[in-house]
């Protein structure tokens, strides 16, 4: 049973954005809102599995959205957001997760640490959202003209993912009446007598509605995240006791001989793992996964490559572009290189357009030439938050 599912809902028309498109599909810094909040929610450690509710006309707009994405099928939404949540909610029965997370496919930037606090809560409570304390003096206005200033001790703004136990809001959800009036799943929750917690919220979660929104959602990207490059270097060498395959970028590739190495001496991934890190200046590969260590000894080095994506993706950085390049004679790197490239896309979370993965030699110079071994060397470029630069 998958522990937790987060549920994006995006079969919105966005009537008051006004745009040629739904809001959810418009590009924000090159890529659709939709899959800024489907890229961070896939990658983060806490959360099993993805689904979106879509808009039955929206297909091939999804997909293009999501593409590379490792997510659920998506689901056909209804004529309200609480049909659409509904149903998204009942499709999920057969995967049946202790916890749901839902959340606006229009809210680009929820990050990992707010993820976290609302999963925290859900241990003591069967509901919690994130909010944020209103500051600002409120006004009650009709017809153009205050009617009354309303006091603000106590309210807060919600924002989402809302989460839930699986149960319980599905319940929920299923006994509310269509005509309700709920802005929310949270306010449906509160209906059918659930406990439910407020955890901090965050400024930069925000929800694009309108073009302003957009506007100035791009501007935040512009200002609160910097460009940042990693680079990584290795060399394994074939092993003299030890038959192929040889296991690169991911993927097994007939060889005489395997490569030497602590765990399965994957060189590829070895040097991707240490790029990412040079880019968040988090060390390298030994200082997180020291060869002394008994357990990595002969693991599989996918598993270092999930803990630099969950890194990550805690700090709120995304993945730009990761190049390789393999230095061997033999094997032969060309036949392989779409399957490498999809592989570590999967591991990474990433579009496999975003991957690079290529094969050179040195002309039969050195210890690659006289084929001993395998170098490789990668690049990686992250845009990263200021505040954790």
């Amino acid at each position: 049973m998958s522990q937790v599912v987060a549920l994006v809902v995006a079969a919105g028309r966005g009537s008051r954005f006004g745009a040629d498109r739904p809001k959810q599909y418009v590009s924000l810094a090159g890529r659709a809102v939709l899959r800024h909040a489907a890229e961070a929610l896939a990658a983060h450690p806490g959360i099993d599995a993805v689904r979106t509710v879509v808009h039955p006309e929206d297909g091939e707009a999804y997909a293009a959205a999501t593409r590379g994405l490792d997510l659920l099928p998506p689901v056909h939404g209804g004529a309200t957001r609480q049909d659409s949540v509904r149903l998204g909610l009942e499709s999920l029965a057969d995967i049946d997760p202790a916890k749901v997370l839902i959340h606006d496919g229009a809210r680009p930037f929820v990050d990992a640490a707010l993820v976290d606090r609302v999963l925290a809560a859900l241990d003591e409570a069967d509901g919690a959202i994130p909010a944020i304390a209103v500051s600002d003096t409120l006004k009650r206005v009709e017809a153009g003209r205050i009617v009354e200033t309303v006091a603000r001790d106590g309210l807060w703004r919600a924002q989402t993912p809302q989460g839930f136990v699986f149960h319980a809001i599905l319940d929920a959800h299923e006994q509310a009446s269509v005509d309700g009036g709920y802005s929310d799943d949270a306010a449906i929750a509160e209906r059918a007598g659930l406990p439910v917690a407020i955890v901090q919220g965050s400024a930069e979660n925000m929800k694009v509605t309108t073009q302003d929104d957009l506007t100035r959602a791009e501007r935040w990207l512009a200002g609160g995240m910097e460009i940042r490059t990693g680079q990584g270097f290795d060399v394994h060498r074939f092993a003299e006791d030890r038959e192929g395959p040889v296991m690169l970028c991911g993927v097994s590739v007939p060889h005489d001989r395997a490569l030497a190495g602590h765990s399965d001496a994957d060189v590829g991934l070895h040097v991707l793992v240490d790029a990412i890190l040079g880019a968040l200046a988090q060390g390298d590969i030994g200082s997180h996964f020291p060869p002394s260590d008994e357990q990595w000894k002969g693991a599989d080095s996918a598993v270092f490559v999930r803990h630099v994506r969950d890194l990550v993706a805690g700090c709120g950085a995304r993945i730009l572009n990761v190049d390789i390049t393999l230095i061997c004679e033999r094997p032969k790197i060309g036949p392989h290189r779409a399957e490498m490239a999809a592989r570590i896309a999967e591991l990474l979370g990433i579009d496999a357009g975003r991957v690079s993965v290529k094969g050179t030699t040195t002309e039969g110079l050195g210890f690659t030439g006289r084929r001993e071994g395998i170098a490789a060397q990668a690049i990686a470029t992250l845009q990263v938050p200021r505040s954790a630069a």
